[in-house]
């Protein structure tokens, strides 16, 4: 099925390597799904090296390491989540996101836990869809930047902290 999967995401349907990548990162999450663990795994990694190698053709300016194109991702995501009702569906559906992805790996597949962490899995990730169709009105930031998987929750966090130390000082 995976074969399947990646030959499909290698037709003439993705012309280019971004396409490809975002392509064989969706069918990795498929795979997830379906209860395939490694090699889903390897077919989202296959398709974040493509994303990340179009994101790097598309910035040939960037010579920065490590810290400078970590804080490339985390602004590219505040600058891809400015609508409040898509931050807020980001900041429920995240976190879901990140527990049904747990349990996918963690659980043996089609064991009770593991059927409610894919129920999980795939509410926050309709619930991040919904947020960018509807009032974002552009792609999962995952599309441009791979790093975006792991600012977005990270992003979260930092959202929650700010909010957090708003309401504790005093009036």
């Amino acid at each position: 099925m995976i074969g399947r999967i990646i030959e499909a995401a290698s037709g003439p349907l993705t012309s280019s390597r971004r396409n490809r990548g975002v392509a064989l990162t969706a069918a990795g999450m498929v795979g997830l799904m379906t209860g395939s663990k490694l090699g889903a795994l390897g077919l989202a990694a296959r398709g974040l090296r493509d994303i990340e190698a179009e994101w790097r053709a598309a910035h040939p300016d960037f010579d920065g390491g490590a810290a400078e194109r970590w804080q490339r991702a985390i602004d590219f995501y505040a600058a891809t989540h400015t609508n409040p009702t898509n931050r807020a569906l980001h900041m429920v559906g995240i976190p879901i996101v990140v527990g049904g992805f747990t349990g996918l790996l963690v659980w043996p597949r089609y064991s009770p836990p593991w059927i409610v962490s894919a129920g999980a899995w795939t509410v926050g990730w309709g619930l991040n869809f919904v947020g960018h169709a509807f009032y974002e009105r552009n792609a999962p930031a995952f599309a441009d930047d791979p790093l975006s998987f792991v600012a977005g929750p990270v992003w979260d966090l930092m959202q929650l902290r700010d909010t957090l130390a708003r309401r504790a000082r005093p009036s």
